[in-house]
């Protein structure tokens, strides 16, 4: 099954947003089975952003999971993009 690679860019100005809805984007992501590795993008020791790779059957599932994730609900996002990522190492 291929992988890919989940890179959301918060809005600035939206920890608040992150730390308040943290809970939940947690257990959406332990939910399905699918997250491979995830964590935080930082910027300045704050986190800024999420780098998340699931395993999907295509690209659209892999788009659809990402958009029910509840820091998206939240509108914790400025950008969101999916994409087929290879592990090599």
């Amino acid at each position: 099954m291929p992988l890919f690679a989940v890179i959301c860019r918060d809005k600035p100005g939206a920890l608040q947003t992150r730390i308040d809805t943290r809970e939940a984007h947690l257990g959406f992501l332990r939910e399905k089975g699918i997250v491979r590795m995830a964590g935080p993008l930082m910027r300045n020791g704050d986190m800024a952003g999420s780098l998340i790779v699931i395993e999907a059957d295509n690209l659209a599932d892999a788009q659809g999971w990402a958009a029910a994730d509840p820091y998206k609900s939240a509108g914790l996002f400025e950008s969101v993009e999916v994409i087929e990522w290879k592990q090599v190492i």
